[in-house]
């Protein structure tokens, strides 16, 4: 079986689970090719349902928990998108197709390997601005944005990713070991748990703080 077939089996069953619903979603999950994404090594298991490690410890998230994610960010055709820990780039990628050419991401990695992996993975997206950095300051310069998405446990939100995001934004994001969507409404924090789910720790400033 090649690539396309698996990577179309992957998401039937993902839609099966009720974890693939929106249209440009599903379009977009079959499109990227997340083999391009993983370690050469990986690549036989780039369509199994489960997180592969990448570099310095970190790995590219299961393709469930990637949609789950993807699904309650809602991205739109020309939203303003900030993802904390861009890994391989795969789930800046999917958004990258999603919000079209009028749209941007501002993804941040804080690993120099990663973000060279990620940088050569996403070459010819002009959509997506990849920076190295602490992901836990945010990015001002590109600031406000309309989504956010965290692919890192945090243990409380970041104060800049809260003051960074739009009204009536949405940031997805790891608390512990609960997943949440963060909704900001008239200043108003709003908070709905989307399950329990195991990511490495986010760490920078306003994260799990290491020297």
């Amino acid at each position: 079986m090649g690539f396309e077939e698996k990577r179309n089996e992957l998401v039937d069953r993902i839609i099966l689970e009720g974890n693939l619903k929106t249209d440009n979603v599903i379009k977009a999950f079959r499109k990227i090719r997340r083999e391009e994404f993983v370690l050469s090594e990986h690549k036989d298991y780039a369509y199994a349902d489960e997180p592969l490690p990448i570099f310095k410890k970190q790995t590219i998230s299961q393709p469930s928990t990637v949609a789950i994610m993807t699904e309650a960010l809602k991205p739109e055709k020309g939203n303003n998108i900030l993802e904390i820990g861009s890994g391989s780039g795969y789930q800046a990628a999917i958004l990258s197709e999603i919000i079209s050419d009028k749209g941007r991401v501002v993804t941040i990695e804080r690993h120099h390997e990663l973000a060279e992996f990620a940088k050569k993975n996403l070459m010819g997206r002009k959509n997506i601005i990849l920076i190295e950095g602490d992901g836990t300051l945010g990015c001002q310069e590109y600031a406000p944005y309309d989504r956010i998405i965290v692919t890192a446990e945090a243990p409380e939100i970041p104060k800049p990713l809260l003051d960074q995001l739009k009204e009536k934004g949405r940031l997805v994001i790891p608390i512990g070991n609960e997943m949440f969507l963060i909704e900001k409404k008239e200043n108003q924090i709003k908070k709905r748990s989307l399950g329990y789910f195991v990511f490495v720790p986010l760490v920078g400033k306003h994260g799990y703080w290491r020297a």
